[in-house]
C-alpha cells in the first residue's frame, strides 16, 4: 500500500520560515511521503529560506514575479490545478494569509482535495487592513477541512464563525518553533555577524533599533509617513543606528531609499537572510514593524514592540505593556519611538517563557492531527 501524500505549498520567505519545522517533522516520518512545493510568489527571498533550513524541493511552479494580483492569481491557479491534477495528494497543507495560501485552497478544493491551514482563525476585523491577507485568510479557513489555530482566541474565533470542533486544533506557532531553533544556534555558536555582512558596519557599543515595512496597505502615504518619523528619530537620537531591511517590492524600494539614503545612522540594506534577523532581533532595543511575524518573534523575544499598523489580527501582543499599536501617524511614531529611547516611556518587555505565540512545539503537534486524521481516512470505510 502507497504511503499517503502531503503537500505543503509554500510562496513567499515568511510562510517558507513558519513551515519548515512543519516540513522537518514530516520528513522524519515513513508512513507520510512530503511533497514541498513552491510557488515562488517571492523567489529571490524565499530562496534563502530553502537553503538555512534545508529544505528539498518537490517542486516548483513558475509564477510571474512582481505581477498584479489579478495575473498572480489566475497563473499561480492554473499552475496549482496542474499540479494537484498529476500528484493527487491526500492532503494539502497551507499557510497564514498569502495569496499562495488561498489559490491552493481553492485550487484543491476545486478538486476536492482536504486542505490543513496553519496559522487559522486569526482576524484583524478589517478587509482592508492587512490588504489583500485579511480576506485571503477568511476564505482558507472557509475551505479548509482543518484548522490549526495558533492561539485559543484564533479558536475562538473559528468556533463563533460556525466551524466544528473536531476540525481545529489549538497548536501554538511554527514561527516560535523556527524563532528558539535558530536563537539555539546563534547561541551556541556564538554566532555573529563576519565582515562580509550587510549588518558588519554595526557596532556593538551602539544602541540598534530595527525598523521593517512592506504591507500593501501601507504603500503610499502610509510608507512615507513611515519613513519621515524615522528620519526624524534618526536625526535626534545619532548614538543609535536604524536598520531598515528593505523589501524588494520596488514601491518600498523607491519609498524607502528615496526618504533615508542620506542618513548616515539609518542603515539599509537588502532583505536579511533569517539568521541575520534573529541575531539583530536579539541584539535590538527596539522594533518597529508592519510584519505579523516578527510581531509575534518580538514578543517571543521579549523586546519592546511598536507595530506600525492601525490593526493587528495578533491581538494577544497588546495584553502586555511591550507593546504598542502606533499606526502609520508620523507624529505618533516619532513620539512613542523617541520616548522610548529616551527612556521616558517604560515598554516594559514580555518574559519569553511566556510567549502567547506558543512554546516551540506547533509543529509536533500538528504532525500529530494530521497523521490522527490521515489514519482516519484510511480506517474509514469505502460509501
Amino acid at each position: 500500500m502507497s504511503k499517503p501524500s502531503v503537500a505543503l505549498v509554500v510562496g513567499t520567505r515568511p510562510e517558507a520560515i513558519k513551515i519548515a519545522p512543519l516540513a522537518h517533522r514530516l520528513r522524519g516520518r515513513d508512513d507520510i511521503e512530503l511533497q514541498l512545493c513552491i510557488t515562488g510568489q517571492h523567489q529571490e527571498m524565499l530562496e534563502q529560506v530553502l537553503e538555512l533550513f534545508e529544505l528539498p524541493v518537490a517542486a516548483r511552479l513558475p509564477v510571474p514575479q512582481g505581477s498584479s494580483l489579478t495575473r498572480l492569481t489566475s497563473e499561480m491557479m492554473r499552475e496549482l490545478d496542474g499540479y494537484f491534477h498529476e500528484t493527487s495528494p491526500a492532503l494539502v497543507v497551507v499557510h497564514g494569509d498569502t495569496c499562495t495560501c488561498f489559490v491552493a485552497s481553492l485550487a484543491a478544493f476545486h478538486l476536492q482535495l482536504p486542505v490543513a491551514h496553519v496559522e487559522a482563525g486569526l482576524r484583524s476585523g478589517n478587509r482592508h487592513s492587512p490588504w489583500p491577507e485579511e480576506n485571503y485568510r477568511r476564505m482558507a479557513d472557509t475551505l479548509a477541512e482543518l484548522h490549526l489555530a495558533p492561539t485559543p482566541a484564533a479558536r475562538d474565533t473559528l468556533l463563533a464563525e460556525g466551524l466544528p470542533a473536531s476540525r481545529i486544533r489549538v497548536t501554538g506557532n511554527t514561527v516560535v518553533d523556527a524563532l528558539l531553533w535558530m536563537k539555539q544556534r546563534i547561541d551556541d555558536h556564538r554566532w555573529r555577524p563576519d565582515h562580509t555582512s550587510p549588518l558588519a558596519c554595526l557596532q556593538p557599543e551602539r544602541r540598534h533599533v530595527l525598523i521593517t515595512s512592506h504591507r500593501r496597505e501601507s504603500h503610499g502615504n502610509g510608507l512615507q509617513s513611515i519613513c519621515r518619523a524615522v528620519a526624524r528619530l534618526a536625526s535626534r537620537h545619532t548614538d543609535v543606528d536604524f536598520v531598515f531591511p528593505v523589501h524588494l517590492n520596488p514601491t518600498v524600494q523607491q519609498a524607502v531609499y528615496g526618504e533615508l539614503k542620506h542618513y548616515r545612522n539609518v542603515i539599509l540594506t537588502a532583505p536579511l537572510d533569517y539568521r541575520h534577523l534573529v541575531w539583530l532581533m536579539m541584539h535590538a532595543e527596539l522594533i518597529l514593524t508592519d510584519s505579523g511575524g516578527i510581531q509575534e518573534e518580538a514578543v517571543t523575544l521579549g523586546k519592546p514592540l511598536l507595530i506600525l499598523r492601525d490593526t493587528t489580527e495578533r491581538p494577544e501582543a497588546l495584553a502586555n505593556e511591550g507593546t504598542r499599536l502606533v499606526g502609520t501617524n508620523p507624529d505618533a511614531i516619532y513620539e512613542c519611538a523617541h520616548n522610548v529611547l529616551e527612556s521616558r516611556l517604560e515598554l516594559a518587555p514580555t518574559d519569553p517563557s511566556s510567549s502567547p505565540y506558543g512554546d516551540g512545539q506547533a509543529a509536533r503537534r500538528i504532525e500529530s492531527f494530521i497523521v490522527e486524521w490521515l489514519a482516519g481516512r484510511t480506517r474509514r470505510p469505502a460509501s
